[in-house]
């Protein structure tokens, strides 16, 4: 179990309202305007009946040397996620939800009020729960990595915050649930071993 050190570690001790503070937040993370999840109106389906927007020509994000481009931009979070794809170990990415939530909302409630919302345009797009059917492991981490340097790069055409969020905990969940779905570099290791 993963202890996040959130609240004695930041200025953020209380716990402000939902309302306004909240709406702002959101708001502001995605560049003043409320945005939803694009749809191309194609879809891929996997052999356990989950379906996505379809990612071709959007790139392999999850192919990328992201230790590589981690150093280059000076980014922690892709060194991060890198270390989860060779390493295996999911504290990577626990570690990346609380960096994400100090760094980009007011407190760790936020973070997850406003993924929330990602969960409820993709029952909308897709089912609701359609993602616990199983999604290879590298889906989660391509599309993550995908959104986030978007935001990153200050593209404010999608919710990509909190679509770097969803796929984290997407990419989580399977790890511990699916274990048939993960298709990374350690688990390849650990089978030649």
């Amino acid at each position: 179990m993963i202890l996040v050190r959130w609240g004695a570690n930041t200025p953020h001790h209380t716990l402000p309202g939902v309302g306004n503070e909240y709406t702002q937040c959101s708001n502001e993370i995605q560049g003043g305007k409320s945005v939803e999840i694009k749809d191309s109106g194609q879809r891929r389906t996997f052999e356990t009946g989950s379906v996505r927007d379809v990612s071709e020509g959007k790139g392999r994000f999850d192919l990328l040397p992201l230790g590589v481009v981690g150093e280059f931009l000076f980014d922690e979070i892709l060194l991060e996620i890198e270390q989860y794809i060779r390493r295996g170990n999911i504290d990577d990415l626990f570690w990346v939800l609380e960096h994400i939530g100090q760094t980009h909302y007011d407190n760790p409630y936020f973070m997850f009020l406003e993924v929330a919302k990602q969960y409820e345009d993709g029952a909308k797009k897709y089912a609701e729960r359609n993602w616990e059917k199983g999604q290879p492991l590298h889906v989660y981490i391509d599309s993550g990595v995908r959104h986030y340097l978007k935001f990153k790069a200050g593209l404010t055409d999608e919710p990509h915050l909190r679509a770097f969020v969803w796929n984290i905990l997407g990419a989580i969940w399977t790890h511990r649930n699916k274990p048939e779905m993960i298709d990374l570099p350690f688990i390849r290791r650990a089978d030649n071993e």
